[in-house]
C-alpha cells in the first residue's frame, strides 16, 4: 500500500470525530444555521474541476565538471581526452496538459532543451507523451498514442518495468519519453482479502519511425500488467511477448509493515536474453542466456523526518567484474594500436560501448540508498539529502550531498555535488568525469 493511501486512511479516521463534534455543536448552537451560510459561503464553480488543465516548468541548470583523465571512457567519449574540465549551461521546459470532455479524454507532455558546454552546442525536442483516453465504463479506459509507462515497484530500478525507460538513479522521479501503445485497462473490485484486480493489456508495434529503439524492426509485441490488492499488499504479474525484444515474465510487491515503513521488490526472468559477450580471444559474440533480476527496498521515515530509501538490485543480464575488467583492457589496447595501425580496433570497442560494455550500470551488484530531512533545525522550505550508488563488485562509487530550497513561490532551486571513485579497470573509476558540481533552479506554473 503506497503513503497516500495510509494518509487518507488517517484523514478518514480523524475525519468521523471530527464530523460528530461539528453536528453536536451545530444542534446545540443558538445561532440560526442560515448566519453560519451566509458568513461562510463558497461557489462550487471555484473549485470546480476543469476541462482543461495545463502545467509545467521552466529549468535553468549550470554545472562544472572535472574530467578523469586517463579513464577509459575518456578516451571513448572525448575527442580532446586532454580536455580536464568541461562547464556547461542547460536551459530546458516541459509543457504537461490534458483536457477532458464526456467520456473522453487527451493528455500531452511536451520537452525542449539547449545546451551549451565546453565542446559544443546541442538543442532536443521530444514528445515525452501524446494520448487519447476513452472511458466507455467506470471499469475500462482505452488508450491510443504515446505514453510513458512507469511499471514495477522500484525507486531507482525497475528490472519487471518490461516497457519503461530506463531511469537515472540519480534523478529517478524524472519525466521519461514513452512509446506508442494501444492500451486497454479493465479493473474489477471485490469484497474480501481480495479487494482490486485490474488487468492492463499493451500492443507496442515497432515500424519505422515508431517505437524503433524499442527493439527489432517490423514486429509487433504485447505487454500485460495484472496488478492485485490483496489484504495491505500491492503485486502486479507483467509478461512481454513478441520478436522485437526477449520473451520475459516479471512479478513486483509493494506494502506496509508499518505507516512510517513501507518494503517493496522486483523479479523478472528472461530465458532467452540475448547478451553481446567479449570472449577471450577479444572477438565478440551474440550469445543467449537465461537472466533472472531482481530488486529489494525498503523506505522508512524516521521521527525527526528523514526519509530512507534502499535498495539492492541484481542485474542478471549485466557482466562479471572479470567481464568488465576484459573490456577496459581491450579498450587501452585500442588507444595504443589507434596510434599506429589506424581506429579499426577502436571502432570495435566503440561499438561494444554502446550495446552493452558502456550501459549505465552495466555490472550485476548494486546498492542504492538516499537520505533527506525535511526542514532540519527548524530551516523552512529546506530539504537536505545525499544519494549513494555503489558497484558492489568492484567496490566503485558516487556519492551526492545536495539541498533543496523551495521558500520561493512556484520555486524549487536545488545545489549538488556528486563524487565519483574506483580503482582502474572498475565501473566509476572509469567514467568520464570524477565530480560534478551542479546548480538548478525551476519554475512551475
Amino acid at each position: 500500500m503506497s503513503y497516500g493511501n495510509r494518509n487518507c486512511l488517517r484523514w478518514r479516521v480523524w475525519a468521523i470525530p471530527c464530523a460528530a463534534l461539528f453536528l453536536c455543536a451545530t444542534a446545540f448552537s443558538s445561532s440560526p444555521l442560515h448566519a453560519a451560510e451566509d458568513e461562510f459561503s463558497f461557489d462550487l464553480e471555484e473549485i470546480e474541476k476543469k476541462p482543461l488543465q495545463m502545467g509545467g516548468y521552466l529549468e535553468m541548470k549550470g554545472a562544472h565538471m572535472d574530467i578523469n583523465q586517463g579513464s577509459v571512457f575518456t578516451h571513448l567519449n572525448l575527442a580532446d581526452s586532454d580536455r580536464s574540465t568541461i562547464d556547461l549551461l542547460h536551459g530546458s521546459m516541459q509543457l504537461d496538459g490534458s483536457y477532458e470532455q464526456g467520456i473522453s479524454s487527451l493528455h500531452w507532455q511536451l520537452m525542449a532543451a539547449a545546451q551549451q558546454d565546453s565542446i559544443g552546442w546541442y538543442d532536443m525536442t521530444v514528445i515525452n507523451s501524446a494520448y487519447l483516453s476513452l472511458k466507455p465504463a467506470p471499469a475500462a479506459i482505452f488508450t491510443l498514442g504515446k505514453k510513458s509507462y512507469i511499471w514495477g515497484k522500484g525507486y531507482a530500478w525497475n528490472p519487471a518495468g518490461f516497457i519503461n525507460r530506463r531511469k537515472d538513479p540519480n534523478n529517478p522521479e524524472e519525466a521519461l519519453e514513452g512509446y506508442v501503445a494501444l492500451e486497454g485497462d479493465f479493473i474489477k473490485t471485490y469484497q474480501g482479502d481480495l479487494k482490486t484486480a485490474a488487468l492492463t493489456l499493451a500492443v507496442l508495434p515497432v515500424w519505422e519511425e515508431v517505437n524503433e529503439d524499442f527493439g527489432e524492426r517490423d514486429n509487433v509485441n504485447l505487454a500485460a500488467k495484472l496488478y492485485l490488492l490483496y489484504r495491505d499488499i500491492d503485486i502486479d504479474l507483467m509478461f512481454l511477448t513478441g520478436n522485437s525484444r526477449s520473451n520475459r515474465i516479471g512479478m513486483d510487491f509493494s506494502t506496509n509493515l508499518a505507516p512510517h515503513f513501507e518494503i517493496h521488490g522486483e523479479a523478472a526472468f528472461i530465458p532467452k536474453l540475448k547478451k553481446l559477450v567479449l570472449l577471450e580471444d577479444n572477438s565478440t559474440a551474440i550469445e543467449e542466456q537465461a537472466a533472472f533480476s531482481s530488486l529489494l527496498g525498503l523506505r522508512y521515515l524516521f521521527e525527526n523526518d528523514i526519509t530512507s530509501i534502499v535498495e539492492y538490485y541484481y542485474n542478471g543480464g549485466g557482466y562479471s567484474e572479470e567481464e568488465m575488467a576484459r573490456f577496459y583492457q581491450m579498450a587501452e589496447t585500442a588507444f595504443v594500436a589507434n596510434q599506429t595501425d589506424g581506429s579499426v580496433l577502436l571502432d570495435r570497442v566503440r561499438e561494444m560501448s554502446i550495446k552493452g560494455f558502456g550501459r549505465p550500470q552495466p555490472g550485476r551488484h548494486y546498492l542504492y540508498t538516499k537520505f533527506s530531512q525535511k526542514e532540519p533545525f527548524d530551516l523552512l522550505y529546506f530539504t537536505p539529502g545525499i544519494i549513494t550508488l555503489l558497484n558492489l563488485e568492484d567496490q566503485s562509487y558516487s556519492i551526492t550531498p545536495e539541498a533543496l530550497y523551495s521558500g520561493f513561490t512556484n520555486w524549487e532551486i536545488r545545489l549538488r555535488f556528486s563524487l565519483i571513485n574506483g580503482g582502474g579497470y572498475s565501473e566509476y573509476g572509469e567514467k568520464v568525469n570524477s565530480n560534478k558540481l551542479e546548480l538548478r533552479a525551476r519554475y512551475f506554473f
